[in-house]
């Protein structure tokens, strides 16, 4: 199964209101003073490079994604003049050596196909001691909306297993993420969490997102006929853990890592 990433409407509603989340503590993480050049590499619908223009004060900000339909999408919602977004491919940027100050991803590089080759880029375009930052979903432990979804699926169906983000994505925990830092020749590597409260309204707010074909795991539930997709649901209302008032509180957890060339 490939991945689907063309509407940003349904992206947004599955993941990018808990990335937007993440982005704000990771940005803040990243302590980079105003005034600086910045590339979101991947920025899908913007969320990163949304919270960069509102907390870190950049002079310009240039956002890459491989997908027409979501730079279409963070274009109509980020109009600031700082900001310019394109199509390009996080394996081969199309910018010169050392044109940023700060270069960024995020929840991006378990989708790369060569992440080496992905973070020889990153490096390439920063500037000399520049910030080389990104950060990923823990798809393995700390995902809970995913690993929820992703137990029940496979125990339903065990022929759905190779399909679970946490199997499949190997740079979705620490070790792997400082080894690519490193390996790219960047310095003073620092690996942190960061985990924010994914609190569902109640139950069709947790599974609404799941039916819009964007992302993994909602392509496997438009894979299934109906009478699966219904077991599948019922499974997952009787598992995840309800408050009285209906309420789904849940935990994400990414993984952030940071270094300098």
């Amino acid at each position: 199964m490939h991945e689907v990433w063309a509407r940003g409407d349904a992206y947004d509603s599955f993941m990018g209101r808990w990335s937007r989340r993440v982005a704000a503590s990771f940005v803040s993480w990243l302590a980079v003073p105003a005034g600086r050049r910045w590339l979101d590499a991947g920025c899908g619908t913007g969320a990163l490079s949304a919270t960069v223009l509102a907390a870190a004060h950049p002079v310009e900000l240039t956002g890459v994604d491989p997908s027409e339909g979501l730079v279409g999408y963070a274009r109509a919602q980020i109009t600031d003049p700082r900001t310019r977004f394109e199509t390009g491919d996080a394996m081969a940027l199309p910018f010169p050596d050392g044109r940023f100050d700060v270069v960024v991803s995020g929840l991006v590089l378990n989708f790369v196909p060569e992440p080496a080759r992905a973070m020889a880029e990153f490096t390439r375009v920063a500037t000399s001691r520049g910030t080389v930052a990104a950060y990923v979903w823990d798809y393995a432990e700390g995902m809970e909306m995913l690993r929820h979804f992703w137990d029940a699926a496979t125990a339903l169906d065990p022929a759905a297993a190779p399909l679970d983000e946490g199997r499949r994505f190997p740079q979705c925990r620490p070790e792997p993420l400082r080894e690519l830092w490193a390996g790219a020749g960047l310095a003073d590597v620092v690996v942190e969490a960061i985990e924010v409260p994914t609190v569902f309204r109640d139950f069709d707010d947790y599974w609404a997102p799941f039916l819009g074909g964007q992302a993994p795991a909602p392509g496997y539930v438009g894979s299934l006929p109906e009478d699966r997709k219904a077991a599948l649901r019922d499974m997952l209302r009787r598992r995840l853990p309800a408050r009285p008032d209906g309420s789904i509180a849940l935990t994400a957890r990414a993984w952030a890592v940071r270094g300098y060339r």
